[in-house]
Protein backbone atom coordinates (compact mmCIF):
# COMPACT_ATOMS: atom_id res chain seq x y z
CA UNK A 1 0.00 0.00 0.00
CA UNK A 2 1.10 3.45 -1.13
CA UNK A 3 0.50 6.93 -0.21
CA UNK A 4 0.10 9.20 -3.81
CA UNK A 5 1.08 12.88 -2.53
CA UNK A 6 1.02 16.30 -4.50
CA UNK A 7 4.12 16.14 -6.82
CA UNK A 8 6.75 18.65 -7.73
CA UNK A 9 5.99 19.78 -11.13
CA UNK A 10 8.51 22.66 -10.70
CA UNK A 11 11.74 24.27 -9.02
CA UNK A 12 9.39 27.20 -8.22
CA UNK A 13 6.07 24.89 -7.51
CA UNK A 14 5.03 25.22 -3.23
CA UNK A 15 1.40 24.05 -3.47
CA UNK A 16 -1.10 23.20 -5.81
CA UNK A 17 -4.69 22.54 -6.34
CA UNK A 18 -7.21 19.32 -6.99
CA UNK A 19 -9.21 20.30 -10.06
CA UNK A 20 -9.96 16.89 -10.58
CA UNK A 21 -9.83 13.10 -9.89
CA UNK A 22 -9.66 10.71 -13.09
CA UNK A 23 -10.28 7.53 -11.64
CA UNK A 24 -12.90 6.48 -9.25
CA UNK A 25 -12.57 4.78 -5.66
CA UNK A 26 -11.67 0.58 -6.35
CA UNK A 27 -10.15 1.21 -10.06
CA UNK A 28 -7.01 -0.69 -10.98
CA UNK A 29 -4.28 1.41 -12.28
CA UNK A 30 -1.09 1.32 -13.38
CA UNK A 31 2.32 3.40 -13.68
CA UNK A 32 1.93 5.92 -16.01
CA UNK A 33 -1.64 6.11 -15.38
CA UNK A 34 -3.07 9.63 -15.32
CA UNK A 35 -5.26 9.74 -12.00
CA UNK A 36 -5.76 13.45 -10.89
CA UNK A 37 -5.35 16.70 -12.39
CA UNK A 38 -3.70 19.75 -10.03
CA UNK A 39 -3.92 23.54 -10.89
CA UNK A 40 -0.57 24.95 -10.99
CA UNK A 41 0.40 28.49 -11.46
CA UNK A 42 1.30 27.66 -14.67
CA UNK A 43 -2.09 26.00 -15.29
CA UNK A 44 -3.73 22.74 -15.17
CA UNK A 45 -1.57 19.61 -15.39
CA UNK A 46 -2.20 15.61 -15.53
CA UNK A 47 -0.74 14.17 -13.07
CA UNK A 48 0.44 10.17 -13.04
CA UNK A 49 0.75 7.34 -10.95
CA UNK A 50 3.59 6.04 -10.45
CA UNK A 51 2.89 2.19 -9.18
CA UNK A 52 0.37 -0.27 -9.98
CA UNK A 53 -2.35 -0.87 -7.59
CA UNK A 54 -6.14 0.35 -6.56
CA UNK A 55 -7.01 3.04 -5.82
CA UNK A 56 -8.24 2.51 -2.22
CA UNK A 57 -9.29 5.88 -0.84
CA UNK A 58 -9.05 9.73 -1.48
CA UNK A 59 -7.86 12.30 0.97
CA UNK A 60 -8.30 15.41 -0.26
CA UNK A 61 -11.33 16.76 -1.92
CA UNK A 62 -11.37 18.28 -5.20
CA UNK A 63 -10.41 22.11 -4.94
CA UNK A 64 -8.72 22.20 -2.23
CA UNK A 65 -5.16 23.34 -2.39
CA UNK A 66 -2.54 21.45 -0.31
CA UNK A 67 1.83 21.70 -0.77
CA UNK A 68 3.84 19.53 -1.95
CA UNK A 69 4.28 16.10 -0.69
CA UNK A 70 1.04 15.92 0.98
CA UNK A 71 -0.80 12.76 0.74
CA UNK A 72 -3.70 12.68 -2.06
CA UNK A 73 -5.26 9.19 -2.09
CA UNK A 74 -3.92 5.69 -0.84
CA UNK A 75 -3.28 3.06 -3.65
CA UNK A 76 -3.43 -0.51 -2.34
CA UNK A 77 -2.33 -3.62 -3.71
CA UNK A 78 -5.92 -4.67 -4.36
CA UNK A 79 -6.40 -7.48 -2.34
CA UNK A 80 -9.58 -8.41 -1.47
CA UNK A 81 -11.29 -6.36 1.25
CA UNK A 82 -13.33 -7.43 4.39
CA UNK A 83 -16.59 -8.64 3.39
CA UNK A 84 -19.01 -8.28 6.29
CA UNK A 85 -20.58 -11.53 7.45
CA UNK A 86 -23.31 -12.24 5.16
CA UNK A 87 -25.55 -13.87 8.04
CA UNK A 88 -28.52 -11.89 9.30
CA UNK A 89 -28.66 -10.31 12.64
CA UNK A 90 -30.58 -11.94 14.75
CA UNK A 91 -34.41 -10.76 14.82
CA UNK A 92 -35.92 -10.22 18.49
CA UNK A 93 -38.96 -12.16 19.01
CA UNK A 94 -42.02 -10.08 18.23
CA UNK A 95 -43.95 -9.27 21.51
CA UNK A 96 -47.44 -10.52 21.91
CA UNK A 97 -50.36 -8.81 20.43
CA UNK A 98 -51.93 -6.61 22.71
CA UNK A 99 -55.41 -7.35 23.71
CA UNK A 100 -58.17 -4.90 22.97
CA UNK A 101 -59.44 -3.53 26.45
CA UNK A 102 -62.81 -5.20 27.47
CA UNK A 103 -65.55 -3.11 27.47
CA UNK A 104 -67.19 -2.56 30.96
CA UNK A 105 -70.33 -3.90 31.79
CA UNK A 106 -73.35 -2.17 31.74
CA UNK A 107 -74.46 -1.40 35.46
CA UNK A 108 -78.32 -1.99 36.10
CA UNK A 109 -80.47 0.74 37.25
CA UNK A 110 -78.40 3.37 35.96
CA UNK A 111 -79.80 5.98 32.78
CA UNK A 112 -77.70 8.57 30.79
CA UNK A 113 -78.90 12.54 32.24
CA UNK A 114 -80.56 13.60 30.18
CA UNK A 115 -79.30 18.02 29.40
CA UNK A 116 -82.30 20.66 29.57
CA UNK A 117 -82.45 22.33 26.21
CA UNK A 118 -80.60 26.06 26.25
CA UNK A 119 -81.74 29.08 23.59
CA UNK A 120 -78.87 29.66 21.60
CA UNK A 121 -77.11 32.81 22.96
CA UNK A 122 -77.55 36.27 20.44
CA UNK A 123 -74.20 37.04 18.39
CA UNK A 124 -73.14 40.52 18.78
CA UNK A 125 -73.45 42.63 15.78
CA UNK A 126 -69.74 43.21 14.80
CA UNK A 127 -68.55 46.65 13.09
CA UNK A 128 -67.83 46.50 9.40
CA UNK A 129 -64.22 45.45 8.62
CA UNK A 130 -62.64 47.93 7.79
CA UNK A 131 -63.23 49.68 11.06
CA UNK A 132 -62.01 46.96 12.99
CA UNK A 133 -58.88 47.12 15.14
CA UNK A 134 -56.50 44.64 15.26
CA UNK A 135 -54.27 44.18 18.75
CA UNK A 136 -51.75 42.78 16.98
CA UNK A 137 -51.31 45.07 14.41
CA UNK A 138 -47.83 47.28 14.20
CA UNK A 139 -47.91 50.92 14.44
CA UNK A 140 -47.69 52.41 10.93
CA UNK A 141 -43.70 53.86 10.64
CA UNK A 142 -43.25 57.12 10.34
CA UNK A 143 -42.58 58.67 6.74
CA UNK A 144 -38.63 58.07 5.80
CA UNK A 145 -38.89 61.95 4.83
CA UNK A 146 -39.72 62.15 9.01
CA UNK A 147 -36.70 59.76 10.13
CA UNK A 148 -33.98 61.95 11.53
CA UNK A 149 -31.03 61.56 9.60
CA UNK A 150 -28.03 63.76 8.77
CA UNK A 151 -27.49 64.09 4.91
CA UNK A 152 -24.52 62.17 4.19
CA UNK A 153 -26.27 59.26 5.96
CA UNK A 154 -29.70 59.75 3.59
CA UNK A 155 -27.30 60.22 0.71
CA UNK A 156 -25.34 57.06 1.37
CA UNK A 157 -28.47 54.96 1.98
CA UNK A 158 -30.09 56.22 -0.99
CA UNK A 159 -26.89 55.01 -2.73
CA UNK A 160 -27.19 51.29 -1.28
CA UNK A 161 -31.20 50.77 -1.35
CA UNK A 162 -31.27 50.95 2.34
CA UNK A 163 -34.74 51.89 4.35
CA UNK A 164 -33.55 54.44 6.71
CA UNK A 165 -37.03 53.35 8.43
CA UNK A 166 -35.16 49.65 9.48
CA UNK A 167 -32.22 51.67 11.10
CA UNK A 168 -31.52 52.76 14.74
CA UNK A 169 -29.45 55.66 14.66
CA UNK A 170 -26.64 56.28 17.34
CA UNK A 171 -26.29 60.07 16.76
CA UNK A 172 -27.33 62.55 19.39
CA UNK A 173 -31.37 62.20 20.54
CA UNK A 174 -31.09 59.23 18.26
CA UNK A 175 -30.00 60.34 14.36
CA UNK A 176 -29.11 58.07 12.42
CA UNK A 177 -25.36 59.00 11.12
CA UNK A 178 -23.60 57.64 8.19
CA UNK A 179 -21.95 54.90 10.32
CA UNK A 180 -25.52 53.70 11.07
CA UNK A 181 -25.81 53.04 7.56
CA UNK A 182 -22.53 51.57 6.86
CA UNK A 183 -23.16 48.93 9.20
CA UNK A 184 -26.25 47.93 7.67
CA UNK A 185 -25.33 47.40 4.37
CA UNK A 186 -26.11 43.78 2.68
CA UNK A 187 -24.23 41.30 3.80
CA UNK A 188 -23.02 39.98 0.26
CA UNK A 189 -21.23 43.67 0.24
CA UNK A 190 -19.71 43.13 3.17
CA UNK A 191 -18.66 39.87 2.57
CA UNK A 192 -17.39 40.94 -1.18
CA UNK A 193 -15.75 43.94 0.10
CA UNK A 194 -13.86 41.44 3.21
CA UNK A 195 -13.08 38.57 0.67
CA UNK A 196 -9.55 38.31 -0.94
CA UNK A 197 -9.36 39.55 -4.38
CA UNK A 198 -9.47 36.64 -6.92
CA UNK A 199 -6.01 35.73 -7.92
CA UNK A 200 -4.78 36.14 -11.55
CA UNK A 201 -3.63 33.63 -13.63
CA UNK A 202 -1.67 35.53 -15.26
CA UNK A 203 0.24 37.00 -12.16
CA UNK A 204 0.42 34.02 -10.65
CA UNK A 205 2.57 32.35 -13.55
CA UNK A 206 4.95 35.30 -13.90
CA UNK A 207 5.73 34.82 -10.27
CA UNK A 208 5.95 31.23 -10.50
CA UNK A 209 8.64 32.03 -13.68
CA UNK A 210 9.86 34.68 -11.07
CA UNK A 211 11.31 32.45 -8.21
CA UNK A 212 12.10 29.65 -10.92
CA UNK A 213 14.22 32.35 -12.53
CA UNK A 214 15.61 33.97 -9.32
CA UNK A 215 16.33 31.01 -7.85
CA UNK A 216 18.04 29.69 -10.90
CA UNK A 217 20.34 33.07 -11.37
CA UNK A 218 21.14 32.60 -7.24
CA UNK A 219 21.94 29.29 -7.28
CA UNK A 220 23.57 28.49 -10.38
CA UNK A 221 26.97 29.98 -11.61
CA UNK A 222 25.89 30.37 -15.32
CA UNK A 223 28.59 31.33 -18.22
CA UNK A 224 27.74 31.32 -21.60
CA UNK A 225 29.44 30.53 -25.06
CA UNK A 226 27.61 31.99 -28.49
CA UNK A 227 28.25 31.10 -32.31
CA UNK A 228 26.83 32.06 -35.37
CA UNK A 229 26.23 29.38 -38.03
CA UNK A 230 25.58 28.78 -41.38
CA UNK A 231 21.80 27.14 -41.91
CA UNK A 232 21.01 27.59 -45.50
CA UNK A 233 21.60 23.25 -45.77
CA UNK A 234 19.09 23.12 -43.22
CA UNK A 235 17.00 25.52 -44.67
CA UNK A 236 17.35 24.03 -47.86
CA UNK A 237 16.74 20.76 -46.78
CA UNK A 238 13.62 21.63 -44.84
CA UNK A 239 11.87 23.65 -48.09
CA UNK A 240 13.01 20.17 -50.33
CA UNK A 241 11.03 17.70 -47.66
CA UNK A 242 8.32 19.97 -47.51
CA UNK A 243 7.79 20.59 -51.25
CA UNK A 244 5.37 18.32 -51.89
CA UNK A 245 3.45 17.88 -48.46
CA UNK A 246 0.05 19.69 -47.61
CA UNK A 247 0.47 22.12 -45.27
CA UNK A 248 -0.69 20.18 -42.45
CA UNK A 249 1.87 17.82 -43.03
CA UNK A 250 4.76 20.21 -43.50
CA UNK A 251 7.72 20.22 -41.47
CA UNK A 252 8.82 23.43 -39.45
CA UNK A 253 12.69 24.82 -38.59
CA UNK A 254 11.72 23.59 -35.10
CA UNK A 255 11.97 20.14 -35.89
CA UNK A 256 15.16 20.27 -37.43
CA UNK A 257 16.35 22.40 -34.25
CA UNK A 258 14.94 19.66 -31.69
CA UNK A 259 16.76 16.99 -33.39
CA UNK A 260 19.72 18.80 -33.46
CA UNK A 261 20.00 19.37 -29.79
CA UNK A 262 18.84 15.73 -29.06
CA UNK A 263 21.77 14.66 -30.83
CA UNK A 264 24.16 17.16 -29.63
CA UNK A 265 23.22 15.98 -26.16
CA UNK A 266 23.79 12.25 -26.83
CA UNK A 267 27.19 13.21 -28.06
CA UNK A 268 27.76 15.73 -24.49
CA UNK A 269 26.42 13.63 -21.83
CA UNK A 270 27.78 16.45 -19.10
CA UNK A 271 25.17 19.12 -20.76
CA UNK A 272 22.30 16.78 -20.57
CA UNK A 273 21.19 15.69 -16.47
CA UNK A 274 20.26 16.68 -13.65
CA UNK A 275 22.53 19.20 -10.46
CA UNK A 276 20.74 17.62 -7.19
CA UNK A 277 22.52 17.67 -3.91
CA UNK A 278 26.13 19.32 -5.45
CA UNK A 279 25.95 16.27 -7.43
CA UNK A 280 25.53 16.16 -11.08
CA UNK A 281 23.83 12.83 -12.64
CA UNK A 282 23.70 12.46 -16.14
CA UNK A 283 20.06 10.87 -17.38
CA UNK A 284 19.94 7.73 -19.32
CA UNK A 285 17.11 9.84 -21.45
CA UNK A 286 17.03 12.94 -23.47
CA UNK A 287 14.21 14.85 -22.97
CA UNK A 288 14.59 18.13 -24.41
CA UNK A 289 12.55 20.91 -22.70
CA UNK A 290 10.92 23.26 -25.11
CA UNK A 291 10.51 26.65 -24.37
CA UNK A 292 6.28 27.76 -25.55
CA UNK A 293 4.78 31.13 -25.12
CA UNK A 294 1.48 30.61 -23.88
CA UNK A 295 -1.13 33.00 -25.27
CA UNK A 296 -2.02 36.02 -23.49
CA UNK A 297 1.21 35.83 -22.21
CA UNK A 298 3.99 33.07 -19.72
CA UNK A 299 5.83 30.55 -20.50
CA UNK A 300 6.03 26.71 -20.00
CA UNK A 301 9.16 24.15 -20.70
CA UNK A 302 7.36 20.68 -21.12
CA UNK A 303 9.34 18.05 -22.05
CA UNK A 304 9.83 16.16 -25.42
CA UNK A 305 10.19 12.89 -23.93
CA UNK A 306 13.23 10.49 -25.39
CA UNK A 307 13.81 13.29 -28.13
CA UNK A 308 17.13 11.19 -29.77
CA UNK A 309 14.97 8.38 -30.82
CA UNK A 310 12.47 10.18 -33.20
CA UNK A 311 12.74 11.24 -36.61
CA UNK A 312 12.17 14.37 -38.35
CA UNK A 313 8.29 13.62 -38.56
CA UNK A 314 7.71 11.97 -34.67
CA UNK A 315 9.49 15.20 -33.65
CA UNK A 316 6.80 17.43 -35.35
CA UNK A 317 4.08 15.58 -34.51
CA UNK A 318 5.20 15.15 -30.70
CA UNK A 319 5.55 19.25 -31.06
CA UNK A 320 2.44 19.92 -32.34
CA UNK A 321 0.95 18.20 -29.49
CA UNK A 322 2.81 19.69 -26.93
CA UNK A 323 2.61 23.07 -27.77
CA UNK A 324 -1.49 22.58 -28.29
CA UNK A 325 -1.51 20.60 -24.93
CA UNK A 326 0.32 23.42 -23.15
CA UNK A 327 -2.19 26.30 -24.85
CA UNK A 328 -5.03 24.35 -23.36
CA UNK A 329 -3.36 23.51 -20.06
CA UNK A 330 -3.49 19.72 -20.23
CA UNK A 331 0.24 19.12 -19.61
CA UNK A 332 1.16 15.97 -17.80
CA UNK A 333 3.36 15.80 -14.72
CA UNK A 334 6.12 14.06 -16.02
CA UNK A 335 6.53 16.51 -19.38
CA UNK A 336 7.09 19.46 -16.05
CA UNK A 337 9.68 17.18 -14.33
CA UNK A 338 11.67 15.33 -16.80
CA UNK A 339 13.64 17.48 -18.95
CA UNK A 340 16.93 16.81 -18.90
CA UNK A 341 18.09 19.95 -21.03
CA UNK A 342 16.10 22.48 -22.83
CA UNK A 343 15.88 24.42 -26.00
CA UNK A 344 14.23 28.25 -26.17
CA UNK A 345 14.09 29.82 -29.43
CA UNK A 346 12.97 32.80 -30.72
CA UNK A 347 11.40 32.19 -33.64
CA UNK A 348 11.43 33.90 -37.55
CA UNK A 349 10.95 37.36 -36.10
CA UNK A 350 12.78 37.56 -33.03
CA UNK A 351 15.62 38.94 -32.04
CA UNK A 352 18.77 37.58 -33.30
CA UNK A 353 20.58 36.57 -30.13
CA UNK A 354 19.42 35.38 -26.92
CA UNK A 355 21.01 34.06 -23.34
CA UNK A 356 18.92 32.17 -21.60
CA UNK A 357 18.53 31.08 -17.90
CA UNK A 358 18.71 27.73 -16.93
CA UNK A 359 15.78 25.57 -15.86
CA UNK A 360 16.98 23.90 -12.83
CA UNK A 361 17.80 21.46 -11.71
CA UNK A 362 18.96 21.02 -15.23
CA UNK A 363 22.43 22.60 -16.01
CA UNK A 364 22.36 23.51 -20.21
CA UNK A 365 19.76 25.66 -21.75
CA UNK A 366 20.34 26.24 -26.22
CA UNK A 367 19.15 30.05 -27.26
CA UNK A 368 18.60 30.41 -30.38
CA UNK A 369 18.28 33.96 -32.41
CA UNK A 370 16.04 34.42 -35.24
CA UNK A 371 17.59 32.97 -38.31
CA UNK A 372 19.00 36.12 -40.32
CA UNK A 373 20.02 36.65 -44.11
CA UNK A 374 23.63 37.81 -43.83
CA UNK A 375 26.99 37.99 -46.18
CA UNK A 376 29.18 35.10 -45.65
CA UNK A 377 32.27 33.98 -46.73
CA UNK A 378 32.00 30.73 -48.88
CA UNK A 379 35.42 29.75 -50.12
CA UNK A 380 36.88 32.52 -50.47
CA UNK A 381 33.37 34.31 -51.99
CA UNK A 382 30.65 36.11 -50.23
CA UNK A 383 27.30 35.15 -50.70
CA UNK A 384 24.02 36.00 -49.07
CA UNK A 385 23.27 32.80 -46.62
CA UNK A 386 20.61 32.25 -43.72
CA UNK A 387 22.62 32.00 -40.59
CA UNK A 388 21.57 32.28 -37.13
CA UNK A 389 23.28 33.08 -33.63
CA UNK A 390 23.52 30.29 -30.51
CA UNK A 391 24.23 31.26 -27.31
CA UNK A 392 24.55 27.75 -24.71
CA UNK A 393 23.88 28.97 -21.45
CA UNK A 394 26.07 26.21 -19.07
CA UNK A 395 25.79 25.47 -15.22
CA UNK A 396 29.96 25.99 -14.26
CA UNK A 397 30.03 23.03 -11.29
CA UNK A 398 28.81 20.18 -13.88
CA UNK A 399 30.63 21.70 -17.29
CA UNK A 400 33.46 23.72 -18.58
CA UNK A 401 33.95 25.65 -21.53
CA UNK A 402 35.65 22.71 -23.12
CA UNK A 403 32.99 20.88 -22.90
CA UNK A 404 30.32 23.49 -23.45
CA UNK A 405 32.45 23.89 -27.62
CA UNK A 406 32.02 20.26 -27.68
CA UNK A 407 28.28 20.56 -27.60
CA UNK A 408 27.92 23.74 -29.79
CA UNK A 409 30.10 21.95 -32.34
CA UNK A 410 27.94 18.72 -32.14
CA UNK A 411 25.01 20.71 -32.39
CA UNK A 412 26.54 22.58 -35.61
CA UNK A 413 27.81 19.82 -37.37
CA UNK A 414 23.95 18.05 -36.81
CA UNK A 415 22.55 21.16 -38.71
CA UNK A 416 25.42 21.06 -41.02
CA UNK A 417 24.34 17.64 -42.31
CA UNK A 418 20.37 17.65 -42.28
CA UNK A 419 19.80 14.69 -44.00
CA UNK A 420 21.18 12.30 -41.39
CA UNK A 421 18.47 14.10 -38.77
Amino acid sequence: MGVFAMPSLGADMEEGTLVEWTVAKGDTIARGDVIAVIETQKGAIEIECFEDGVVSEFLIDVGKAVPVGAPLAIIGTGDAPDVPDPTPPEVPASPPPLQPPTPAPDVPGESPVELPDEEPLETPELPPEENRLSPLDPPSPPPAEDIRASPAARTRARELGIDLRGIRGTGPDGVIVLADVERTQPASDVQQALAPPEKDPKAEMRKAIAAAMVRSKQTIPHFYLSQTFDMQAAQDHLAQLNKDRPPSDRLLLGALLVRATALAARDCPTLNGHYVDNTFTPSTEINVGLAIALRGGGLVAPALMQADTLDLDKTMAAMRDLVSRARTGRLRGREMTAGTITLSSLGDNGAEAMSGVIFPPQVALVGLGSPKTRPWIIEGTVQPRSVVQMTLSVDHRANDGRQASRFIAAFESHLQTPEEL
